[in-house]
């Protein structure tokens, strides 16, 4: 019955993130807020909300090792995995922007993260720190957006504001419930199976939360839109530090497991090595992207090891 509930829940949370950022984006649209803001603003948050929503809840219920294995299984699957499975599927080229902005803030997020984790305790001042760092991310987006005059492929969908107000309260409520329910259900896996909570935050939870990522990037890359894995995986990540670790670690402090720290190192040596390839050849390669899902792999088998060892 748990894995089932597990499952359940991972469909509120993907649904519910769905029609809050439907619900949000049309409020938006109907205040004629630019589609570029939303898009970098609202659309971006929506789409951590799976993440945001186990991270606390799981920070909330004392069940820190799930909500930090969480933030850092998910940064290394969207590294790795939807960027190699859609280089695989075709080379994913490197916009300028995203080498020249991105990448590094992605790379400077993880290292500031395994700074915070050192004294085994990410304190509410660095949460607050973290959620400055994304508020200053968002400026930075939205002024680069708006100077280049970028525009978004598809206009905002507008609908009645009384049906945007039930997508925004009901995907919210989607979110809390099923965050809830993949916490709980998460951890009792974990107890049945003898596995410990920080491994179900890097593996299940972590996947299981990523699965919007992975499956939009895929079918991107199968029409040819391969570029978007990148911007995907990436803005993702810088997302899942600064606005869930930030959210989560400012509303109760959260303890970290001296594993993790070992994991936060690996997640600073994915972003680099992420880098590197995107650098090269101003794409992510085929073979490239093998090495990636092998790195994965191999990663996963290291940490279920060192479960059990």
């Amino acid at each position: 019955m748990m894995y089932l509930l597990l499952i359940v829940g991972f469909v509120l949370l993907i649904k519910g993130a769905d029609f809050f950022v439907d619900g949000a984006s049309s409020v938006a649209g109907i205040l004629k807020v630019p589609s570029v803001v939303v898009g970098l603003t609202i659309v971006s948050i929506g789409t951590s909300c799976p993440e945001a929503a186990v991270s606390i809840s799981a920070g909330m219920a004392g069940s820190a090792d799930i909500s930090l294995g969480n933030v850092i299984g998910s940064n290394i699957f969207n590294l790795l995995m939807v960027i190699g499975i859609c280089a695989i599927i075709k080379p994913v080229p490197s916009p300028k922007e995203i080498l020249g902005r991105d990448m590094f803030w992605n790379i400077a997020c993880a290292i500031l993260m395994f700074v915070a984790m050192i004294g085994l305790k990410v304190a509410r001042y660095e949460g607050i720190i973290l959620l400055a760092g994304i508020a200053l991310y968002i400026i930075i987006l939205v002024r680069s957006a708006l100077k280049n005059g970028a525009q978004e492929d598809e206009e905002l969908k507008i609908l009645p504001i009384w049906l945007s107000i039930i997508y925004i309260i009901g995907g919210a409520a989607a979110i809390m419930f099923g965050g809830d329910m993949v916490v709980d259900n998460a951890s009792l896996i974990a107890e049945k199976l003898g596995m410990s909570k920080t491994l179900v935050g890097l593996t299940i939870v972590a996947i299981g939360t990523s699965l919007p990522e992975l499956v939009t990037s895929i079918v991107a890359a199968k029409k040819g839109n391969s570029g978007i894995a990148m911007g995907n995986a990436v803005g993702s990540s810088i997302f899942n530090i600064l606005f869930i670790l930030g959210i989560a670690s400012t509303l109760a402090p959260i303890t970290v497991d001296k594993d993790l720290l070992v994991d936060a190192a690996v997640l600073i040596a994915v972003s680099m090595m992420t880098f590197v390839f995107a650098k090269t050849g101003k794409s992510t390669s085929r073979f490239e992207g093998v090495i990636m899902v092998a790195c994965y792999c191999a990663y996963t088998g290291y940490i279920i090891a060192r479960c059990y060892a």
